[in-house]
């Protein structure tokens, strides 16, 4: 027996620790009212300020005979429900909200979200502004609001009001109200749905960004770590140049992720070759260049930009980031045909003569041969009217 209840608290404990890592339970925040309400009366009670990051409410109503007093707080009671969820779920956490003692009169009630409705309710007794309504007079009653479940709470939600009409006759009533916040961790920092949002959807008109066909993971990066380091108003306090300056600092920390660097660079890869299909090839150039000098291309990345050189006449160029490709690869046959090219189209047929004879039995892919590559290559340096007067001689090099 011992050792079930000792396993029991340790699973507890576990819980509670792992919910209270995400929010908790704020007693200083906590209201609890003990009101006197008149016979046939009716009065409006707003709760403490919640602070901000309020995500769920729970609240206990209780009334009380005369010499009565309450056994347990409703935080105390809380205290071994950490998880707000499970008050809703009819549980035995639901029931104990309930006060052990209550006493024979009753009461109705409406909750409301404003002053001014919770006014017009004491003046006139209408319910229909409120966002909750007790028709049935209780002794006592226990509720969770949330914010995704009920209309009480919404984001910007810091105070509600309960309106009480007492359903004694000829006697005062004794009611005590009370009211215990949940606060979400990350939301007590003033970072509401909205307020992230904004941040987002300012990181994506970034340069860097911009760059990047999906920079969603780049954008959350950001965020969670202006997040963890500024509270809101924090950071709303600060310059533009300092906000300016807190994104180009954390925006190279997330860009030099390993994860978001990858999909950043394999993105300009994709820019490229779609805009060197195009025929754009000085923005493909471009394109790679932004991987070049960040110092993440690889053989193939030469190999491209090499090819784009020779299009548009950057022969000098074009050897120069071939041959860097064929140090990081020196068996990648694409490159050594863009090699050939760039000799050839630049004057040098004795250097482009031997790499096009020493590979014409190879394929350049798993599927395109060397000769066939060699023959639509030179079809397109034609259309682009580069030097072709050596293209005959190359030819006839696969005769023999």
């Amino acid at each position: 027996m011992n050792h079930k209840i000792f396993v029991f608290s340790l699973i507890l404990s576990c819980l509670s620790t792992a919910v209270f890592a995400q929010g908790y339970w704020d007693k200083d925040r906590a209201t609890t009212k003990e009101i006197v309400l008149s016979a046939r009366d009716r009065i409006a009670i707003p709760t403490e300020d919640f602070p901000v990051g309020t995500t769920e409410v729970v609240y206990r109503i209780t009334l009380l005979g005369q010499n009565q007093e309450m056994a347990n707080s409703l935080v105390s009671v809380l205290k071994s429900i950490p998880d707000p969820t499970g008050i809703s779920q009819g549980s035995a956490g639901a029931v104990f909200l309930l006060s052990k003692i209550s006493g024979d009169d009753k009461c109705q009630y409406a909750i409301f979200t404003s002053k001014e409705q919770a006014k017009n309710y004491k003046d006139s007794g209408k319910t229909d502004q409120s966002c909750f309504e007790q028709n049935e007079a209780v002794s006592k009653d226990a509720k969770r609001l949330s914010l995704d479940k009920s209309s009480c709470l919404k984001p910007n939600t810091t105070t509600i009001w309960f309106g009480f009409e007492s359903k004694n006759w000829l006697m005062n009533q004794k009611i005590v109200l009370e009211v215990v916040p949940w606060v979400d961790v990350k939301l007590n920092r003033g970072w509401s749905q909205d307020r992230r949002k904004e941040l987002l959807s300012q990181c994506k008109t970034s340069n860097l960004a911009q760059k990047m066909t999906n920079s969603d993971d780049f954008c959350v990066c950001i965020l969670d770590k202006i997040q963890n380091k500024y509270r809101f108003d924090e950071f709303q306090k600060l310059l533009i140049s300092e906000k300016n300056k807190t994104f180009k600092d954390f925006g190279d920390v997330c860009y030099s992720n390993a994860a978001i660097s990858k999909n950043v660079y394999n993105d300009l890869r994709r820019q490229a070759y779609s805009l060197q299909l195009a025929g754009k090839y000085a923005e493909a150039i471009s394109t790679l260049l932004t991987i070049v000098n960040d110092d993440k291309a690889t053989a193939l990345d030469y190999n491209s930009i090499g090819y784009c050189y020779i299009l548009t006449k950057q022969y000098d160029k074009a050897l120069n980031a071939l041959k860097k490709g064929a140090t990081l690869d020196d068996t990648e046959l694409l490159i050594k045909l863009n090699l050939a090219h760039a000799y050839l189209v630049n004057d040098e047929y004795k250097n482009a003569k031997p790499i096009y004879k020493k590979y014409q039995t190879q394929n350049v892919t798993d599927s395109l041969g060397w000769i066939e590559k060699v023959n639509s290559d030179f079809e397109l340096f034609k259309k682009a009217k580069l030097p072709s007067k050596d293209f005959d001689k190359v030819l006839h090099l696969f005769d023999n």
